[in-house]
This record gives C-alpha cells, sequence and structure tokens, in this order.
C-alpha cells in the first residue's frame, strides 16, 4: 500500500490508507486507545476500538516512536469535530500498526517551547530539539525564504554559481579559519570569510549577474546574533550604479516576504546616511517600528549610505570600515586617488536594516587597479605586500572588468526577523554553542598523531596556548 501524507487524508475519506510518521501524543482509555501521529505536512487523531487486533501494539507505544499506521478515515460526527485544529472533522479507525522503530524517553520535553531548556542540552540533542514545531517553523520559514529569493534572481537574468571553499587568505576584515594543506608541507588554505573576490572575478568572467546561497567562515568572537559560520544569499552585478543593486535588492526582500504573508511599514525603504543615523538613533543598526507594529510583526526595513570608506586604527594608521574592494562615492574618488581627506571620504556602501539588525551590507567595487592600489596605499600596505595579497585582482582589473557592485544578505539575521528571534541558533539546523562547541558532534577536538604527522604538524603546548 502507498503511504499518504497526512494532510492529503481528507481526499480520502471512507478509503483505507497507510500513513507514516512519529506518535505526537498517546492517550490510553482503557477500551480505547488515542494518538496524535505527526509527519512532515502535520497531525492527525487515530484510534484504536475495542477488541481490534491492533490494540496490543497500541499498549506498548509511546511517544516518539516511529510507526506505520493501516486504517479508515473515517468522517467524524459533527458534535466531534475540532474546527480549531488540522483534520479535526476526521479520524483515522487504525486496523494495524507497525512499530518501525521506537524511541527511549526523551531528554526533554519536545512538545512544548523548547527554548528554556538548557542550550548544551538541546544542542547534544538538536535532532530531537528540531522535531518540536518552533524549530520545524524556523526552518521551513528559512527554506521557504532562500527558495522565492533563488526564483526571484533567476527571473532578473541571475545565473548561481559555487565559489570555492579552499582559498587564500586575504585581508578582508575578520580574522581567517586555515586549512593545513597534507600535499604542501608549511601551508595553508583559509575558509572563505565571504566570496567577495570570487564574485568580482565573475564579473570579469562576463557573468554579469551571479548569485549563490553562500557558506562564510569567520573566526569571531561569538554573539546571540552572529557565529563562526553562517549564510548569505551572495550577489553582484555589472555594469549598475548604487541605486540600480539596491532597487534589485529591496525588490527582491519585498516580492519575498510578502509571498511569505509578511506586512512591511514603509515601501519603498527609506534611505539614511549614516552621520543622520548616528545622530539620530545613536547607531547604523536601528528600528523604526512602534511598540504596536512589534507585536503585529511588522518589517521595518531601511537603507543606511555614505558610510565614512575609512577609520583609524590604534597605532594612528587607516583601515577600511567595510569592505576595502569598494569604490569611494564619485566625488571623492579625487580624494582618495590624491591620499587627501582620507577621514572624509565617503564610499558607495549600502546596508540594509530591518527590526534593530543588520540584514545586508554591499558596495559599489573598484573595478581598476589603480583605485584598488590607491585604497591599500592608504592604508599603508607597499606594492610588494599588495602584490603578493591581491595580485591576482590587480590582474584581473586589466582586463575590461566592468563597473560592478554587489551585497551579502545575512540568511540568519533575516529569518531572525521573519520568525522573531533573538538568537542566531534558533534559525540554523546545527549551530554551535556560546563556547564554539559543535551541535551533537564533539568539535573541536585534537587530532591523532597521525593526523597531524600527516599534515606536517605538531602541537607545542595546548595549555599554555590558551593563556
Amino acid at each position: 500500500m502507498k503511504r499518504i501524507f497526512i494532510d492529503e487524508l481528507a481526499k480520502h475519506t471512507g478509503e483505507e490508507v497507510l500513513i507514516q510518521g512519529w506518535v505526537d501524543v498517546r492517550r490510553d482509555q482503557g477500551k480505547m486507545v488515542f494518538f496524535d501521529f505527526r509527519d512532515i505536512s502535520g497531525l492527525v487523531q487515530g484510534v484504536v476500538l475495542p477488541k481490534s487486533e491492533a490494540m496490543e501494539v497500541a499498549k506498548e507505544i509511546r511517544n516518539e516512536y516511529a510507526v506505520a499506521v493501516q486504517g479508515i478515515v473515517n468522517k467524524r460526527p459533527e458534535k466531534n469535530m475540532q474546527a480549531d485544529r488540522q483534520n479535526g472533522d476526521i479520524e483515522l479507525e487504525i486496523k494495524n500498526i507497525e512499530i518501525l522503530n521506537p524511541s527511549e524517553p526523551l531528554p526533554f520535553d519536545i512538545s512544548n517551547d523548547t527554548s528554556a531548556i538548557d542550550e548544551g542540552t538541546r544542542l547534544e540533542h538538536r535532532y530531537l530539539d528540531l522535531r518540536s514545531e518552533r524549530m520545524q517553523k524556523n526552518i521551513r520559514v528559512r527554506s521557504e525564504f532562500i527558495q522565492r529569493c533563488r526564483e526571484y534572481l533567476f527571473k532578473n537574468r541571475f545565473t548561481e554559481i559555487e565559489t570555492p571553499l579552499l582559498t587564500e587568505s586575504t585581508p578582508e576584515g575578520s580574522r581567517d579559519f586555515v586549512v593545513p594543506s597534507r600535499l604542501n608541507a608549511g601551508k595553508f588554505y583559509a575558509l572563505p570569510q565571504s566570496p567577495q573576490q570570487y564574485k568580482q572575478l565573475l564579473m570579469a568572467s562576463g557573468f554579469e549577474r551571479y548569485f549563490q546561497i553562500a557558506r562564510c567562515i569567520r573566526d569571531e568572537d561569538l554573539r546571540a546574533d552572529r557565529g563562526f559560520e553562517h549564510t548569505q544569499i551572495d550577489m553582484e552585478m555589472s555594469f549598475v550604479k548604487m541605486e540600480e543593486v539596491m532597487d534589485m535588492v529591496e525588490g527582491m526582500i519585498t516580492s519575498t516576504v510578502e509571498a511569505m504573508g509578511y506586512t512591511i511599514k514603509e515601501k519603498p525603504f527609506p534611505r539614511i546616511s549614516y552621520k543622520d543615523a548616528m545622530a539620530k538613533y545613536g547607531a547604523d543598526k536601528f528600528d523604526l517600528r512602534t511598540p504596536e507594529e512589534k507585536e503585529k510583526g511588522i518589517l521595518a526595513y531601511a537603507w543606511v549610505v555614505n558610510f565614512p570608506f575609512f577609520e583609524k586604527t590604534d597605532e594612528g594608521g587607516w583601515t577600511f570600515t567595510h569592505n576595502p574592494f569598494s569604490m569611494p562615492i564619485p566625488e571623492h574618488i579625487d580624494w582618495l586617488m590624491k591620499g587627501e581627506n582620507i577621514g572624509d571620504i565617503l564610499t558607495t556602501q549600502y546596508d540594509l536594516v530591518c527590526n534593530g539588525y543588520e540584514s545586508g551590507g554591499g558596495s559599489i567595487r573598484a573595478h581598476k587597479p589603480e583605485i584598488l592600489e590607491a585604497t591599500y596605499k592608504v592604508m599603508g600596505f607597499s606594492k610588494e605586500d599588495l602584490e603578493e595579497r591581491i595580485g591576482h585582482m590587480l590582474k584581473a582589473f586589466r582586463f575590461g572588468t566592468p563597473p560592478h557592485g554587489g551585497i551579502g544578505l545575512g540568511v540568519e539575521r533575516n529569518i531572525m526577523n521573519l520568525t522573531g528571534e533573538s538568537m542566531l541558533r534558533e534559525v540554523q539546523a546545527f549551530p554551535m554553542t556560546r563556547g564554539g562547541q559543535t551541535s551533537v558532534m564533539k568539535a573541536p577536538k585534537p587530532l591523532s598523531e597521525k593526523q597531524l604527522r600527516e599534515l606536517h604538524l605538531s602541537i607545542k603546548n595546548a595549555d599554555n596556548a590558551k593563556k
């Protein structure tokens, strides 16, 4: 017999069917045993009647058993209908139950919100935590958001292209996670903080409109809305100005979240300069909603523009504020090329904020080698350093690379806004703990002596290294 999903049962009233899923609730009333069964599509109530051949197995079953159930889909009497629940007008008269896999008692209750459960316990048993209704919803919202964004981009001539995970360590703002090379003793790959350089190289490659759902790895200090790993919808466009990139992103976000049933406070999204944002809100991330709008789950998007390009380092030099590959605003290009008024140079950076979170950030990029060279000169890089770090970019820019710009939209930050969650780990399937420990598995952990030898590595003293 072919399996039927629970949300399709009403179409089969009067028929004998097979469902497969989990026991959500079991209620033993002596002569009869009632169950709520769930699968990917929803819930249905089933009953084992007196003298049924299924009674012996029904008495044995407990919550969270994986089962296969055969039964007749019956219309409930009107007085027994439950209008407030899925499939409240039908009931499965159970003829046979097969236990596919029993379940030990769970370490915590997944029938309610699990957010108050100890973090270590939840993440050790993340596969159970993910069965809870809230976590199922969060991960499915994430999936739908990505799907709709992807479809929007395909409709607008974008090509989805994957870029490497093993790459070169380059100065992009955060510490790199590095990977030792077995074949090249003493040399290391870096995991990508973002696909920044590759997506610019794809613009040099003539694709014009690129995107990918990119995994980004950054060795940053952990906090509620930031982890070592995150996912971003990464985009780049050729032959564009700042407004055109922002309009494309705004259209994608508006189309996606409204199709998902959410309400946007203001369209088009307000635009505010970094200077005005700091003066008015004291930060470049702010929440434009009223208390009532927060209660209703309204989404308040805004763009922040005209960021300073450079900021002072502790040593008195200069470093970039966002991205060294950015282009100054047109009227400040001459200042950059001459190395003048460094602190006053503004960049074509644009950040998308929503409900108090930075949801994405991008810029128009430097596409000529002399502009990129001037940027790194301000930061104190010699020509030799520049050639060593980004010589491949300078070379590419000498072969007709078009003007281009793009953005990276943080998937987790956007899903936090859609679901109302305040912790990044609540919208990831397998997040890390606050201490950087992986869910379920036990990383980081030491390598074996054999692995260290193969990688040409030795550990001096891990205890002293921590100090």
